[in-house]
């Protein structure tokens, strides 16, 4: 064996051992972080409008539900594979792969509707009325949930319904014919088009013309309120306007960044299986999964460090039980 391939299986190996502690880990923080999320928006004390807190509470219990079907259900299982053997004798995995993806296309498109949202708040004054509703919000995150459910029926024929305890691709069962099927390797590729390449694309382009129709504002605005000439008075349109920008694309990087190993490694997988070996080391696919979860787990602290009132609202529910007990016991 040569070194490269000694030092790639070394690394994979640590990862394997890393996996026990880190996805057990992440369950136990993000289904609390996210249901600790929906309630304080749920409370609408945040200080946001009532279409933007549709969206947040949608993310997170999208995130909520990847994190319980995907990382509780799928790779803490996958991870401690001798104590969870009994697994392969449950004959339901083709039913847990069709809510699998199903959420977690809800959980990005979702963020993809929140960008366009952001981006009619800002760039589409005409529009704003209209769309950025809370009943628009509704119709929308419905209707995303909706195709979420009917894209993913696919994955129930494409699964046998035992589950092999894998992540190379799949965690179920699948027939050789199936594996190597061009037609069912053309479906998959559709699949990783629509999520998440589809949406990188999107959330790009919202946030560019985002900031291009921003930084045009703030230039006449300026002129028109006399900065040019020493004057510098506030303004809370371009200051709520920024505040709006800073979420987004704190969100919309937070999404990329940990998605985009997870992507390429899928695409790449799927060629594998059509006789077009391309793969990266099995490790780099390793660390697309962890990235991918740990996506779901991280906007309650992007809120909590951008948001000033959502940090409030935090800390009073922080706060509540000390403050009961010290009431009780006086």
């Amino acid at each position: 064996m040569s070194l490269p391939f000694l030092i790639r299986l070394k690394i994979l190996w640590t990862l394997y051992d890393i996996e026990k502690i880190y996805y057990p880990l992440l369950a136990v923080i993000g289904v609390p972080v996210n249901l600790v999320t929906i309630v304080i928006l749920s409370r609408g004390k945040c200080g946001l409008s009532k279409c933007v807190t549709s969206y947040l509470v949608a993310m997170a219990t999208a995130d909520l539900l990847v994190v319980i079907v995907d990382l509780i259900l799928r790779q803490i299982p996958i991870a401690y594979r001798e104590e969870f053997a009994f697994m392969l004798y449950i004959r339901v995995c083709n039913i847990h792969a069709v809510l699998l993806y199903a959420t977690t296309d809800c959980s990005v498109w979702f963020t993809v509707t929140f960008s366009f949202d952001r981006f009619v708040t800002i760039c589409c004054q005409k529009l704003k009325t209209k769309y950025c509703t809370e009943k628009t919000a509704a119709v929308v995150l419905g209707t995303v949930t909706v195709l979420s459910c009917l894209k993913n029926i696919f994955w129930y024929f494409l699964h046998m319904s035992g589950y092999s305890l894998s992540n190379s691709p799949w965690f179920c069962h699948v027939t050789f014919q199936v594996s190597h099927s061009l037609a069912w390797g053309v479906v998959e590729f559709m699949h990783y088009i629509l999520t998440p390449f589809i949406p990188f694309i999107l959330i790009l382009l919202f946030n560019a013309l985002t900031v291009r129709n921003i930084i045009v504002a703030s230039r006449v605005r300026k002129r028109l309120r006399g900065r040019s000439s020493g004057e510098r008075p506030s303004d809370p349109e371009m200051a709520n306007r920024r505040k709006s920008m800073i979420l987004l694309f704190i969100i919309s990087a937070n999404f990329i960044l940990l998605w985009v190993v997870f992507m390429v490694c899928s695409i790449l997988n799927r060629l594998d299986y059509l006789w077009y070996s391309v793969l990266l080391p099995t490790f780099v696919q390793e660390i697309g999964f962890m990235l991918q979860l740990l996506s779901c787990c991280t906007n309650t602290f992007i809120y909590a460090v951008t948001q000033r009132k959502f940090r409030k609202e935090l800390w009073n529910g922080v706060k509540y039980p000390f403050t009961m007990m010290v009431k009780l016991i006086r």
